[in-house]
């Protein structure tokens, strides 16, 4: 299958497969563009684009450290996820200990508390955090929120992880003094609901991606036991929820379609405040099959990673096609537009007919 991307972005595209075992192609379309300085200023792609993300990667050590990007295949997506990877920031620059941090996406809105660094104190009279030290700029990833992982005690029986972020901290389920005191707090948590214990149920707050093995995302995933590997096997269980694919924790999941709407994010920037607005682009995506007529299709825009600590976002647009058989039975993709003159020489040459590399001009307003 040949791939021409007709668009200033990258593209490509992979095999999906369904619970049934039927077979998708996926197509990818991915855009990098420099955040706004202000809400007068138009979205625009930057100019270096990019490259699609073929596998997920971490802060640290894969499965210990807090997920940054996951891979762009992913077959489908029913709602957008929103993303932020970033830090917050003092109010004009003067140290505090305290600061509120909020995204707000059309209609939906996410906010959190971010304090300074603090360590559990135990003493005689119970444990309690530390006074928080003055910062003036934070990091605010899972890493920094609450939860972790409790495997002191020297009966393993009685280790625990907190499942809903495995790799934070400030959780402890045993409250032994020697091995609570001095360890650190969390440096995000929630607004009206302030850490007081370790072994208390708090949300950890952060804007990332879920790791794809806590809680509640691995419940999506399916089972697998005895009865798949004899009745299922090599394909997903019957059970599988593609809600599996939503990487943000679902008050970052919004419904579609978007375009027209506007983004603000307060505190999570050096200059206090930032908006601007999700441009409405096109993504047609064009398939010509070996036999049969042409198809034309609409990619959804699913993925939006805001990166303001390095000035940038990336939307991502997908389309999931099933196969017949295989994936030999499609010829070619064009992902954007071609002029008139391209549609008229295709149909006069056989397949394969050679991507001629070359400078591009912009597409029109409004279209990617």
């Amino acid at each position: 299958m040949e791939l021409i991307n007709a668009t200033r972005m990258v593209a490509g595209y992979t095999m999906g497969m369904e619970p049934s075992g039927r077979e998708l192609v996926v197509v990818v379309i991915k855009g990098t563009f420099s955040l706004p300085r202000s809400s007068s200023e138009p979205l625009r792609l930057a100019e270096k684009q990019l490259a699609l993300v073929m596998a997920d990667t971490f802060t640290g050590e894969p499965g210990l450290s807090a997920p940054v990007y996951e891979v762009d295949f992913a077959p489908r997506k029913k709602r957008v996820d929103v993303l932020l990877l970033g830090s917050a920031y003092a109010p004009d620059g003067r140290p505090t200990t305290r600061v509120q941090v909020g995204l707000r996406v059309n209609g939906a809105i996410k906010t959190f508390a971010v304090v300074g660094d603090r360590v559990w104190q135990a003493a005689s009279t119970g444990i309690s955090a530390s006074a928080p030290r003055p910062f003036t700029v934070m990091p605010i990833g899972y890493d920094h929120a609450f939860g972790g992982v409790d495997n002191r005690h020297e009966d393993p029986a009685k280790h625990a992880a907190f499942m809903r972020n495995p790799i934070g901290k400030g959780f402890h389920a045993q409250l032994k003094s020697e091995w609570v005191d001095g360890s650190p707090l969390p440096n995000t948590e929630e607004i009206n609901r302030p850490i007081q214990r370790p072994d208390a149920e708090y949300f950890p707050m952060a804007f990332g991606p879920i790791g794809r093995g806590w809680e509640p995302r691995y419940r999506y995933a399916g089972t697998y036991d005895q009865n798949w590997l004899d009745e299922h096997f090599p394909f997903l269980p019957p059970d599988f929820d593609e809600q599996y694919y939503q990487a943000a924790p679902l008050d970052q999941q919004i419904k579609g379609p978007l375009g027209g709407q506007e983004v603000a994010m307060v505190n999570l920037t050096p200059d206090g405040r930032r908006s601007f607005t999700i441009p409405a682009f096109e993504a047609p995506v064009h398939v010509f099959p070996k036999k049969g007529e042409r198809e034309d299709l609409k990619a959804a825009l699913d993925t939006l990673v805001l990166e303001p600590d390095l000035d940038r976002l990336t939307m991502t647009w997908r389309v999931s096609r099933p196969l017949k058989k295989n994936m030999f039975e499609i010829a070619q993709v064009l992902v954007g537009k071609k002029g008139e003159e391209w549609w008229q020489q295709r149909e006069e040459v056989a397949f394969p007919i050679p991507v001629v590399e070359g400078d591009q001009a912009p597409p029109p307003s409004g279209e990617a």
